[in-house]
C-alpha cells in the first residue's frame, strides 16, 4: 500500500485505486454501494429534515432515506417517534468485529462502518438510552472504524459519552455541507470536537465551499458529490469547478479528496466542459465510477484519511513497528 505526503501539514493519506473502492466484499461484512464505505449500520431509523435560513437549498430537500420509508412502510419520516432496529440485525457489528482479521488479511485495512445512513446518530429526537447502547457497541467493535455522518453537529457535543476524552480511535465523525455557507456553520461545530478523523460530505455539492480552513483549523476528508435519485428535471446541478477548487484547497491544506460521483452527466465535466453527450462522456466516464461518473481532469480522486492517531503515533515513530501503536490502533 502506497502513501504520499502532502501539503503545509504534511498529511499522510493511503491511496485507494477505483477497483479497492468497489471491491467486492466476499467473505466478511454487508457489500455497500456507497463507495467511500464498506457496511451500513442503522441503530434506528427515521429523521426530520433540516431547513435552512433564507429559504437555501437542503441536502435534506429530496432525501433518499425519505423516499425509502415511504416504499418500505417502516418509519413515518419528520417529526414522528424513531423506530429502533432488530437485536438481530444490531449483533451484525458483532460478526464483523470477530471477523476483523480476515477482513483485513483481505482488503489490507480495517471495515468501515457508515452509521446510520437512514437516520441521524445526533438526532434530538432520539431516546439517549439508544444512543448510549450505540456507543456501547461501538467501544465493543474496535476493530471496525465507523463513521459517524450527521447534519446537526451542533448537537455532538452534549451527545457524546463521557469517556470520549480526544475521542475513540475507531470512531470518524463527519457533517455534510451544501456550499460555503453550510460549511462554516456546520463544520465550525465539527471542529470542536476531537476526533480520529472529521470530515465533510460536501454532497450534494449545491455552491462553491471556498476556503476549507476556519480560524487554521481543517477537517482530515473531504467527500465530494453530485446530486443524485432525483428527477431529472428537479436535480440541483454540480458545476465541476466547485470540485476543482475544493480539490485544490484539499490538496494545499493537506486534506484527503474523495469525489464520489458527480450524480449525472448533466455535471460531468466531459459534458459540461467538453461539449461531450452523456453517450461520449459514458464511454470516457463510466457510471462504474460513480453515478455520472467520477473523473475530475482525467482521474479518480479516491483517497482515505490516516486517523489523527495514527499521525500521532508515526511522528513518534512507533506506530509501524513499536508495541504501543498496535495496542492502540488494533487491539
Amino acid at each position: 500500500m502506497d502513501s504520499y505526503i502532502l501539503g503545509r501539514r504534511s498529511a499522510i493519506f493511503t491511496i485507494r485505486s477505483a477497483a479497492l473502492s468497489h471491491h467486492r466484499l466476499s467473505r466478511v461484512g454487508a457489500r455497500s454501494k456507497i463507495e467511500w464505505t464498506d457496511s451500513t449500520f442503522n441503530p434506528w431509523v427515521g429523521c426530520t429534515k433540516i431547513s435552512r435560513t433564507r429559504r437555501a437549498p437542503s441536502a435534506c430537500d429530496f432525501c433518499y432515506a425519505e423516499k425509502w420509508a415511504k416504499r418500505s412502510g417502516q418509519v413515518e419520516w419528520g417529526n414522528h417517534p424513531r423506530r429502533r432496529t432488530s437485536k438481530s440485525y444490531w449483533r451484525s457489528p458483532l460478526k464483523w468485529n470477530v471477523q476483523a482479521k480476515s477482513f483485513q488479511s483481505e482488503h489490507g485495512r480495517r471495515q468501515r462502518v457508515f452509521c446510520a445512513s437512514l437516520a441521524d446518530v445526533f438526532d434530538n429526537q432520539v431516546d439517549p438510552e439508544w444512543r448510549a447502547d450505540l456507543f456501547s457497541l461501538i467501544r465493543s467493535c474496535d476493530q471496525l472504524d465507523w463513521q459517524l455522518l450527521t447534519k446537526r453537529p451542533q448537537n455532538i457535543s452534549k451527545m457524546i459519552p463521557s469517556d470520549w476524552d480526544r475521542g475513540y480511535p475507531n470512531v470518524w465523525l463527519g457533517t455534510t455541507a451544501e456550499d460555503a455557507s453550510a460549511y462554516e456553520q456546520r463544520v465550525s461545530h465539527l471542529l470542536e470536537i476531537p476526533a480520529a478523523v472529521r470530515f465533510v460530505s460536501y454532497e450534494p455539492a449545491m455552491g462553491p465551499l471556498r476556503q476549507l480552513d476556519i480560524d487554521g483549523r481543517y477537517p482530515n476528508w473531504l467527500i465530494i458529490g453530485g446530486e443524485s435519485g432525483v428527477r431529472f428535471d428537479r436535480v440541483r446541478l454540480t458545476n465541476p469547478q466547485w470540485a476543482r477548487d475544493a480539490i485544490a484547497e484539499c490538496l494545499r491544506l493537506g486534506i484527503a479528496p474523495f469525489l464520489k460521483q458527480w450524480g449525472t452527466y448533466k455535471n460531468n465535466p466531459y459534458v459540461v466542459e467538453k461539449g461531450y453527450s452523456d453517450e461520449q462522456a459514458m464511454k470516457m466516464d463510466p457510471p462504474e465510477n460513480g453515478k455520472g461518473g467520477g473523473k475530475l481532469d482525467g482521474q479518480l480522486w479516491r483517497d482515505f484519511p490516516v486517523p489523527e492517531l495514527t499521525l500521532s503515533l508515526l511522528s513518534r515513530g512507533v506506530a509501524e513497528n513499536g508495541s504501543e501503536g498496535r495496542a492502540l490502533l488494533f487491539g
